[in-house]
This record gives C-alpha cells, structure tokens and sequence, in this order.
C-alpha cells in the first residue's frame, strides 16, 4: 500500500533532508507539469508509468503528487502491486501546496 502525507509532513520528512534520498513524481500531463509544478518534482504522466518504471526507483521512498491527490493515489497504488513498498501520496496535491503558499515553479509561477 501506500502513505497519504501532507504538505506540512512531506516539508518536513523530506524537504528538509531528514528522510534522505527519495524521487517526488508528479504525475500529472506533461502541459500542466510545465504550467505549475512542485520544485524538485520528476514529471512521469501516469499514462506512462509503464513504459517509464524503469526510472523509478524501488530502493527510495517515492512521493507521488498531482493536482488534487486522485491520480497520484492511482499511481502509488499501481506501484504498490508492481512490488515498490515506500511509496507517498501528497494527499493535498499541487493545488493544495499552492494555497498554503509554498514555492511553485513553471510559466504561472514567473
């Protein structure tokens, strides 16, 4: 299975070097990628995510985002029954970290 973590828990488990190496996967379209995107994020759609498993690491803990937290929980689901056991879903998403004013890269954010 999977973890639901928030924003305020992936900041501090991650962000802040104290959970060590680990891959954030936004899985969302590679056009709303560019649009918006959470810094330090790997765009891999979801609609990839098989013939790209091989980028994903099964030896770190993988964070999944997208927009809202519906499609990265499918995404660390699919993972979970491909064997990978150290998988995050950002449960407030993209929109989510964007209302609580957290630093945000692509064309919205210049």
């Amino acid at each position: 299975m999977y973890t639901d973590i928030s924003s305020e828990d992936y900041r501090e488990q991650f962000a802040s070097g104290a959970g060590g190496d680990y891959q954030f996967i936004d899985v969302r379209e590679d056009e709303e990628h560019a649009e918006v995107h959470i810094p330090g994020t790997i765009n891999i759609p979801l609609s990839e995510f098989p013939a790209r498993l091989d980028e994903i690491s099964e030896d770190t803990p993988v964070i999944l985002v997208c927009n809202t937290g519906v499609r990265s929980s499918q995404a660390a689901l699919f993972l979970a029954g491909m064997g990978y056991d150290q998988l995050y879903n950002l449960e407030d998403g993209t929109k989510g970290w964007m209302k609580k004013g957290y630093a945000i890269e692509g064309e919205m954010a210049e």
